[in-house]
């Protein structure tokens, strides 16, 4: 619940620059919602966003409104329909998955672009650190290899007689996470 109310007053605190800086008074700010999935894979992410914007005293159609693009499963189309929010002049992009957020940095280095979630926004080049993401660009992550270790520790502290630890891991995901989780299985003899 947290980081949903944090990605929300990313958003607000990203719109009120332009809404204040470049817009003409009575101008409603605009959001491009980027997605590769479809309307209704991201129904509950959708829902919760409108809903935060609304606790924060935003009514879509009336105060904000949201462009939503989605790729349909098909990642390819990212750039084009990134280049059409673009287009659209929205204040900002909210790009809930690595392909958007690549297709959105594709098309704008002015728009900022907010992300919920990115496994390494560093290694993925979206940003130039975690403490300083620089560009416009910047999101939330809850990536921590340096956890992965800690969980193979804990892992043998909970079963101290376990000999076998198998690992799952997506190989086109930074690979950071899976050297943590080896070192820690030398260090604690699993």
């Amino acid at each position: 619940m947290w980081l949903s109310r944090f990605l929300l007053v990313l958003i607000a605190f990203a719109l009120s620059f332009p809404a204040k800086a470049q817009q003409p008074a009575g101008k409603v700010p605009r959001i491009g919602y980027l997605s590769t999935s479809s309307g209704a894979g991201d129904a509950r992410g959708v829902e919760a966003l409108v809903q935060g914007l609304r606790q924060l005293g935003y009514a879509e159609g009336k105060n904000i409104n949201i462009e939503y693009r989605y790729a349909e499963g098909n990642s390819e189309r990212l750039p084009e329909l990134a280049k059409e929010l673009v287009g659209l002049k929205v204040d900002i992009i909210v790009a809930p998955s690595t392909p958007a957020v690549q297709a959105a940095k594709q098309a704008t280095t002015t728009v900022p672009i907010i992300f919920p979630g990115v496994a390494d926004p560093v290694a993925s080049g979206f940003v130039a650190s975690l403490a300083r993401p620089g560009g416009n660009i910047t999101g939330l992550t809850n990536y921590t290899p340096e956890l992965s270790g800690k969980r193979v520790e804990l892992l043998k502290e909970a079963l101290p007689r376990i000999s076998r630890v198998a690992v799952l891991r997506d190989p086109r995901q930074p690979p950071d996470s899976f050297k943590e989780t080896q070192i820690a299985r030398s260090v604690v003899g699993t």
